[in-house]
C-alpha cells in the first residue's frame, strides 16, 4: 500500500509541476530538456520505490501511475472545468496581425519565437495572420487573413 500512496503523491506532484512549467516548454525538447527528463525519471523512481527493487513493486507502481493517467483522462473528458485546470486553455498571441504582448509575457514567449513558428508554417509576416494561437498542447495554430471562415 505504501507504493500506491507514493505513486499517487508523485503523480500529483508531476501533474502540477508540468502545468507550472508551461505548455511551450513541454512541446519541444532540447538536448538539455532530454537530460533533465532522464534525471527527473531517475529521481522519481527513487522516491517511488525507495529500497523495494522487486518486480512486484515495479508492477504496482507502474499500474498505479497508468490507472491515474486513465482516471485523469476520463475526468478531463467528463468535465470542462477539470480539463481547463489540467490542460489549460488555448491562448491568443496574435489578433489581426498584432502581437498581444501581455499574452506573450504570460507564456514566456518572445516575438521571435512566434515568428519562427510562423515561418515553419509558411507565413512571412505578422500582418498576414488574423489569429495566432498557442494551443493547450504547446503547438501553434495560425489563421491567415486570406482564409475564408
Amino acid at each position: 500500500m505504501d507504493l500506491v500512496l507514493r505513486a499517487i503523491a508523485l503523480y500529483l506532484f508531476v501533474l502540477i509541476l508540468m502545468r507550472m512549467v508551461g505548455r511551450r516548454e513541454l512541446s519541444s525538447l532540447t538536448p538539455v530538456d532530454l537530460v533533465l527528463l532522464v534525471v527527473l525519471g531517475d529521481a522519481l523512481q527513487q522516491g517511488l520505490t525507495q529500497d523495494d527493487y522487486s518486480v512486484t513493486g515495479a508492477i504496482i507502481v507502474i499500474t498505479t501511475i497508468a490507472l491515474l493517467q486513465v482516471l485523469t483522462s476520463y475526468i478531463t473528458y467528463l468535465s470542462r472545468r477539470a480539463k481547463r485546470v489540467i490542460d489549460g486553455d488555448p491562448v491568443v498571441l496574435i489578433e489581426d496581425g498584432k502581437l498581444l504582448e501581455r499574452n506573450l509575457r504570460r507564456q514566456r514567449l518572445r516575438p521571435e519565437d512566434v515568428a519562427e513558428e510562423m515561418r515553419l508554417q509558411g507565413i512571412g509576416a505578422f500582418t498576414n495572420v488574423r489569429w495566432g494561437i498557442l494551443e493547450s498542447n504547446g503547438s501553434f495554430s495560425f489563421i491567415k487573413n486570406d482564409d475564408k471562415s
